[in-house]
Order: structure tokens, then sequence, then C-alpha cells
């Protein structure tokens, strides 16, 4: 993969987290330990599912190897779809009051663990083309602490929205990685 490739795939993955941080921060209204604690957690935890994905992806690879590509453009469409799905869903006036209550430890885990299946999911498809996970899971889990710490401590003030837009945009770039992938596997662009 290039580190363009890497960088979208990176900024993908972590919209979700994004998304919600913004949805925490409007109704938490974190301090500045607070919102880095929480870009911690999410940033670790979505290090580590695509580390998960991946190895189970390896175990299947053998099995799959003819049709690798056409897998990674499903997996990354599927959860692209499913993120411009959420994105689209109408944002009411109470969505904040929607969030979980709790703002505690486990609630803040069962949050970071909810935004990053998706990432086992495209961590299985990584396993299929070969890619560097070690390097593609630090630049996830570096990503998404950035982008969570940021979108704690921004959403008071610019609300959930903003995050279904992040997360828009984010499950667009999924379907074109996958679509990327499909294409330069099948060789559609060579001249």
């Amino acid at each position: 993969m290039t580190p363009g490739t890497i960088a979208i795939l990176s900024l993908s993955m972590s919209t979700d987290a994004f998304a919600a941080a913004v949805g925490r921060g409007a109704s938490h209204r974190p301090s500045w330990k607070g919102a880095v604690r929480a870009g911690m957690v999410f940033g670790v935890i979505e290090a580590i599912t695509p580390l998960i994905g991946w190895t189970l992806g390896l175990v299947a690879a053998g099995f799959v190897q003819e049709v690798d590509h056409w897998i990674a453009f499903g997996l990354l469409g599927v959860v692209g779809g499913k993120m411009i799905w959420e994105a689209c869903k109408p944002v009411s006036a109470d969505a904040a009051d929607r969030l979980p209550s709790r703002s505690g430890a486990w609630a803040l885990v069962a949050t970071a663990v909810g935004t990053s299946i998706d990432a086992a999911a495209v961590g299985v498809g990584l396993a299929f083309l070969g890619a560097n996970i070690w390097l593609i899971a630090a630049c996830i889990g570096l990503t998404t602490f950035a982008l969570t710490t940021i979108g704690m401590l921004i959403g008071r003030a610019v609300g959930v929205r903003f995050g279904k837009i992040a997360e828009l945009i984010g499950g667009l770039a999924l379907i074109g990685v996958g679509t990327t992938i499909l294409v330069e596997h099948l060789g559609l662009l060579a001249g």
C-alpha cells in the first residue's frame, strides 16, 4: 500500500471514533486531560482490532487466494456503506441525550470497542493483500488518538451533526480504497 492509501485508510477508520467522540464531547464536556485519556483508549483499541482481523485473515488467506481482492473490496464496501448509512440517518435535537449517560471507564471502552469492530473487518481484508499490518495498525491507532482527542474537545462547540459529516466522508473513502484495490488486482488500469 502506498503512503497515501495508508493515510486515507487511517483517516477512514478513525471517522466513526471521531463521530462518537464529538457526540460524547457534546454531552459530557470533557477536560483536556479527559479528552487525551479518551483519545488514548480509542487509539489503542482501534490499533488492536485490525491486528485481530489480520490474524484471522491470515488463517483463511490460503483458502481464498484467488478471490482475495474481491473479499477486500466487499469488506471495505460493506464497512463504508454502513458508515454512510449511519451518517445519513437524521439527527434529532435530542441526539446527545441518546448517547450513553455514563461517562466512566467502562462506557468509554465499550464505545471504543463498538467503533472499532469495522477495523477488524478491514484487517481481514489487509491480510489477503499482504499489507504491512504493523505500520497500518500504528497509523490507524495514532490517527484515531488524534481525531478522538480533537473530537472530544470540539464536540460541545460543533455538536453531533459535524461527526455525521466526518463519518460520511470516511465511508466514501473506504469504498474508494476498496474499489482501488479491486481495479488494481483486476488490471483494469494496465495500459
